[in-house]
């Protein structure tokens, strides 16, 4: 149904190119470098990109070349410092567990944006599990595409928007063989060694790198190492079609400290009192890309993709008050809890992008449509080592709880820009989504020994959404942005495979949905000022959550339902200002700019519909009102000083909005807080060398607190260190 359905739309997408009289412009290819030739790190999307339309929405595009930060240990809050409401979780020291958000939505490993790399889904399920266990090492991405808000209709299931890390892929190389490499080191046993070969052809281009590395951590008990390795190959079939390939395969091991009480982390913020607990995700993703183009004024992508994960993580995860449990009579540690989970996820993705003339007038329509197939084989609470290192055997021959899970989906989607004037563009849009999402096995043993087996849980439901865009351009490099889409957000795989014994799911329990809204005015000055200043407006309805209910005989169990609706609204904004090119035009002063960045977030919910305790009026968890991040550099010829500064304001921990922590550490108030960055950098022929100051001034705070794993407790961010890399293009 949904080929023909596309179908249809091309047949009639191609009827109306062919009336068309001019050439499409202003659009650019999908391996289009964009910034290259640029120290800008951050700029706006074109309005058209390969197949994909942006016209109209909040976005962000950020060259990795050009930040002058710490990309060896992904530090998202240098490399995001100019995407403005971005916020970051910091409690994993390495980089690997990205946690990133926007707009009072939670940071919890990036799961309220759609995450993906070179197009395509990352995360365990988008729909059912869509946590990103796996983020790229940031030395091998190329840039990174942000969507914010609108992002829903083209790709689906998210709150906060769409990221998409682009890896490099050997489409900005202009020889046969070109070898790269970059090492670095830093404190704490810091070392990173990235290295990639590439090429470039009259009929082929070609890239592959091997990333490792690894670290002690800040924090007792932090260890950790990666390994990435990455391979594509892009063959020019024709002039009119391109196919590529490409493979990763990823495996991460890390060491988990644990979190602190208020007081412990008052008295030594790295200090563990967990030494046995770990995390493991080894991750392989592949992909097939074909371009095509029809004719000059329109084109097909396809993706075919698929990703094959998996998550082992380990150890004793009580509140932190309780020690670690050792046997008496023994004096060895009790066994550690195992949990595994296995995913096998496959897709593909077709667009199709034509400019065709209606009324005298340009316009250009995007189509696409996709197939999504999921499974997830989640085995926990099993009897693993009593050991300290990393070991997945297991112990007893079964896990307790052994659940399969699995998702289909299948969507069209389709946006238009009509050029209503040359200088004012209406965009609407439509997405279909179909969902099918099941559930089954146990949950554990009842005192019989009799499997806890859930009931069958079968959940199909399809989802319309709408929205609208518009941009009136005040100049060749200014205009003027809004849109208002719907957006929705599935019952999590957790929201379907409870525990019958003790929760009870809400039969008509349906997805979270809402509505983000935008406005503002963004653009360039010459080749001085860079901005752009916008209001929003995000409605979260049916939130899901669990209720705790009491039975006819006083009993209690927990109700997972719909439980009630927040309002988020807020300012978002950055400005970028070169006084030398303003003002002195001179190029022996050198190059010197500053930016800032902010956003002012009213995050609150509004009412619970099952009244267990009224949250209405208190401020959403995870959701600072404050997010500034501003920075200078200064260029003399090839060597760059960088400054940045990052200040968030307090937030909760939880929707009870508790102000004094709890003696576990778990909820409470996360304080305000203020980090400092200094880097360096000098470029000169073939080579480069980059050194860094990451919290200059030796802060210590947190960004996080968790009632489970990685926790519990407070989870402290990480003090001063250093960075040193020597790079190498040859």
């Amino acid at each position: 149904m949904a080929v023909a359905m596309l179908s249809s739309l091309l047949g009639f997408a191609q009827q109306i190119d062919d009336t068309g009289k001019s050439n499409m412009k202003g659009y650019l290819s999908e391996i289009t470098i964009l910034g290259e030739g640029s120290k800008r790190d951050v700029q706006q999307m074109p309005d058209v990109s390969g197949t994909t339309i942006y016209a109209g929405k909040k976005n962000s595009i950020i060259t990795i070349d050009n930040i002058q930060g710490n990309v060896a240990t992904n530090t998202m809050r240098q490399i995001l410092a100019k995407v403005p409401g971005i916020q970051i979780w910091e409690s994993d020291g390495s980089g690997i567990q990205v946690g990133i958000s926007a707009r009072g939505l939670s940071p919890n490993r990036s799961w309220e944006f759609n995450v993906r790399q070179n197009g395509y889904d990352i995360a365990a399920d988008p729909f059912g599990y869509p946590e990103a266990y796996y983020n790229p090492q940031m030395q091998a991405v190329q840039r990174i595409q942000m969507v914010r808000g609108a992002g829903s209709l083209q790709y689906g299931p998210q709150f906060g928007g769409m990221i998409n890390y682009v890896l490099r892929d050997g489409s900005d190389i202009n020889k046969r063989f070109q070898f790269e490499t970059k090492q670095t080191i830093g404190s704490y046993g810091l070392f990173n060694s990235f290295n990639a070969i590439g090429g470039n052809t009259e009929k082929i281009h070609y890239y592959a790198f091997f990333d490792h590395r690894n670290a002690d951590g800040w924090r007792e008990n932090s260890r950790y190492k990666t390994n990435t390795g990455f391979a594509t190959v892009n063959f020019k079939i024709t002039d009119r079609f391109k196919l590529g390939a490409e493979l990763l395969v990823y495996n991460m091991v890390s060491q988990q400290p644990g979190g602190l009480t208020d007081s412990l982390f008052g008295i030594d913020a790295q200090k563990s009192f967990r030494h046995r607990n770990w995390i493991s995700t080894p991750w392989v993703t592949a992909a097939l890309n074909g371009n095509f183009k029809v004719n000059e004024k329109s084109q097909v992508n396809l993706k075919v993709f698929g990703m094959w994960g998996q998550r082992d993580n380990m150890g004793f995860t009580s509140p932190i008050t309780v020690r670690d449990s050792v046997i008496s009579k023994t004096g060895e540690f009790n066994n550690r809890n195992l949990a595994r989970d296995y995913y096998r996820n496959y897709g593909l993705e077709a667009r199709y992008l034509a400019e065709y003339h209606l009324w005298n007038m340009k316009n250009t329509l995007s189509v696409g449509l996709r197939a999504y197939h999921g499974n997830t084989y989640r085995l926990q609470n099993g009897k693993g080592t009593n050991g300290i290192e990393f070991n997945t055997q297991l112990e007893d021959s079964l896990y307790p709880n052994d659940l399969s899970l699995s998702t289909d989906n299948g969507a069209v989607f389709a946006e238009n820009i009509f050029r209503i004037t040359n200088n004012l563009f209406i965009i609407p849009g439509f997405r279909i989504e179909y969902i099918s999402m099941s559930a089954k096995g146990r949950v554990g043993f009842n005192p019989d020994k009799t499997p806890n087996s859930i009931k069958d849980e079968n959940r199909f439901r399809n989802i319309i959404l709408g929205g609208i865009g518009a941009e009136y351009h005040t100049g060749k490099y200014a205009e003027l942005y809004a849109n208002i889409t719907q957006a929705y957000r599935p019952m999590l795989f957790s929201d379907i495979s409870a525990s019958p014994t003790t929760d009870i799911i809400d039969p008509n329990m349906k997805d979270a949905e809402g509505y983000n809204a935008d406005m503002g005015y963004r653009g360039t000055i010459a080749d001085y000022l860079f901005f752009d200043v916008s209001g929003y407006y995000l409605k979260y309805n049916d939130r899901i959550g669990l209720v705790q209910m009491k039975r006819a005989d006083s009993s209690t169990y927990n109700y997972r339902t719909n439980v009630g609706n927040s309002t988020s609204t807020g300012l978002e904004a950055i400005v970028e200002f070169n006084p030398i090119k303003a003002w002195i035009k001179d190029k022996a002063w050198g190059d010197f700019s500053v930016f800032v960045s902010y956003s002012f977030t009213e995050a609150r919910y509004d009412t619970y519909i099952v009244k267990t305790g009224d949250f209405s009026g208190n401020r959403v968890e995870n959701a600072p009102r404050h997010i500034l991040r501003s920075g200078l550099t200064y260029n003399l010829r090839a060597v760059s000083l960088t400054y940045q500064y990052s200040y968030i304001s307090e937030a909760f921990s939880d929707a009870n909005n508790t102000v004094k922590p709890t003696a576990d550490g778990n909820n409470g108030l996360i304080p305000s807080y203020a980090v400092s960055d200094l880097t360096a950098s000098h470029h000169f022929k073939q080579f480069s060398l980059k050194a860094g100051v990451n919290n200059l001034f030796d802060v210590h705070y947190f960004t996080r607190r968790s009632g489970g794993y990685p926790g519990p407790g407070l989870l402290p961010a990480e003090g001063r260190s250093f960075f040193l890399s020597i790079g190498a293009k040859l």
